[in-house]
């Protein structure tokens, strides 16, 4: 069987990183929900998340990736101490490092004002991308894809542990994720991409969350 560090054995550094980890996801989801709530003329029906890192106070949504990413990846750091050996030891913190890299990248790389969003932007969608847009576009299908593949990589620990629930997580939060996501698309509606993005992320910190404990 596996060997996991109990959480009587961690180190506080551990257990620190850890922590940071846990914290990622519910940091960048209500960083997120608050700064769609206060921005004038943000409508999270038709504008992607995305745009708050544009206009006058987009430094708080670019702010809101780097941070959420830098503490996904010192919560991998922690993983990777957490889990000695067995299925998952290595690849699942890489993924998760991954992840986080995927949400510094979204807030170094900005994407473009779009569908009348910041006042004064035209409708829809522009007529051509800059550089830094395009490459913004990489970040949330990064990071989606990078979690997905670590539900499965670490459904294959849960289940040698015998730990069911947590193995069942791991197929339930993938179908989540990809039903809203589809939903999003057909009803024209971003908040159901964002509740299918908070899915997955706060599936993450939980696994981090569990590390600590030692369950």
């Amino acid at each position: 069987m596996p060997t996991a560090v109990t959480s009587t054995r961690l180190p506080a550094s551990t257990r620190g990183l850890l922590a940071c980890g846990a914290a990622a996801a519910p940091w960048f989801v209500g960083a997120t929900l608050v700064l769609a709530a206060t921005r004038d003329g943000f409508d999270p029906v038709v504008h992607p998340l995305s745009l708050l890192s544009v206009g006058e106070h987009g430094w708080l949504q670019i702010t809101n990736f780097i941070v959420s990413g830098l503490l996904a990846i010192l919560g991998a750091v922690g993983l990777r101490r957490a889990l000695v050996d067995g299925p998952g030891s290595k690849w699942g913190p890489r993924l998760f490092g991954l992840y986080g890299i995927a949400l510094v990248w979204g807030g170094v790389f900005v994407s473009d004002p779009a569908f009348g969003f910041p006042a004064g932007t035209a409708e829809g969608a522009p007529a051509s991308q800059s550089w830094h847009s395009i490459l913004h576009a990489f970040a949330a299908p990064g990071a989606g894809l990078t979690l997905l593949v670590a539900c499965f990589v670490l459904a294959r620990r849960f289940a040698s542990e015998g730990r069911t629930a947590w193995r069942a997580t791991c197929y339930i939060v993938p179908a989540l994720y990809l039903g809203l996501t589809a939903v999003s698309f057909a009803a024209a509606d971003y908040r159901w991409m964002l509740a299918g993005g908070a899915v997955i992320w706060l599936w993450a910190s939980a696994v981090c969350l569990q590390a600590i404990r030692g369950r």
